[in-house]
């Protein structure tokens, strides 16, 4: 059984002029104990999956259609309240820059205790001494004294561990993380990303790992979903994805990433820009861009099917067996 769900997700902003549909029929799953990557170009619609997730879109963004399941339970329309519980208990968050996720006012400390003692039934001493072994499993030096320090005592890639320590604080079973790592020097990055795995595999969390960064994608995930304007192009194993990429957008993603092998002078790129949101065209919306479009991908949009070891939607495979 999986253990989130996600199934033809819609969500939409409206505005004085209309409607915007920032996500148009998103579906993906994933297991427990599994790492799933979302990747995409900025505007894609991956850090608006991950808030529709977890709840919190900014308004007037709203859920228009489709389900989203935790466990088997719906979740997409409780109230903010019923919604508030699950976020922390069954549901952990990591963002971009940790100092939007961290209180400056109180300590890293304070901070943990607060959040274990809602959601768990624990004393303030056993919250406490769950809080410091948080810190020591998320490679805090030091623990027992670093919990009374403040967040602007510790640097980016500390406070970044402090809010991964927060997220697991009361044991969930999945973390939607949105570019855990953009804010962070690259070998700081590579020690988040193993910690984020190891951490996660050690409490069996499942993870949701939003990033624009491939590399991240190919060193941490188990399979990874690529959006574009909003919809799913492809989906699979990581390895077929990155080496096989099925569908033209995905393969263009991955020549655009440089090769230290090769001597070249100028990189691969994909002409164009993705599509705004009132201008997203008819058919398959990657069509203008594509060097392997033709005449129905201009009028029909497809839906994902099967290619080889991954799922793409994209008409040059239809009629495909895996």
């Amino acid at each position: 059984m999986s253990l989130l769900e996600v199934r033809s997700l819609v969500v939409e902003f409206p505005h004085r002029h209309g409607t915007l549909r920032a996500l148009d029929g998103v579906s993906f799953d994933i297991a427990p104990g599994e790492i799933l990557g979302v990747v995409g170009e900025s505007g894609s619609g991956k850090s608006i999956t991950g808030a529709a997730i977890i709840g919190l879109l900014d308004p007037p963004g709203r859920i228009a259609s489709g389900q989203i399941l935790l466990e088997g339970e719906r979740i997409d329309n409780l109230k903010f309240e019923q919604m508030r519980h699950i976020r922390g208990k069954r549901i952990g968050a990591i963002f971009q820059d940790p100092l939007t996720s961290l209180n400056p006012l109180h300590t890293v400390g304070g901070q943990l205790i607060e959040t274990i003692r809602t959601h768990l039934p624990l004393s303030e001493k056993q919250a406490r001494e769950r809080a410091v072994s948080l810190l020591a499993d998320t490679g805090i030096p030091a623990p027992e004294q670093r919990i009374d320090h403040y967040p602007h005592q510790f640097s980016g890639g500390m406070r970044q561990r402090v809010v991964i320590a927060l997220a697991l604080a009361a044991e969930p079973k999945l973390i939607v993380a949105d570019e855990p790592t953009t804010a962070l020097d690259v070998s700081i990055q590579a020690q988040i990303i193993t910690l984020l795995k190891t951490v996660c595999r050690q409490h069996g969390a499942a993870v949701m790992l939003i990033t624009h960064d491939m590399g991240v994608i190919a060193e941490s995930c188990d399979r990874v979903a690529v959006l574009y304007a909003g919809r799913m192009a492809e989906i699979g194993p990581v390895h077929e994805v990155i080496n096989h990429p099925a569908h033209p957008y995905t393969a263009g993603l991955m020549a655009a990433i440089p090769d230290i092998t090769e001597d070249r002078e100028e990189l691969n790129q994909i002409d164009g820009s993705m599509p705004r949101l009132n201008a997203i065209p008819a058919g398959c919306a990657y069509n203008p861009r594509c060097p392997q479009a033709y005449e129905r991908c201009q009028r029909e949009r497809p839906e994902l099917m099967q290619a080889g070891a991954t799922r793409a939607a994209c008409w040059l495979h239809e009629g495909s067996k895996s």
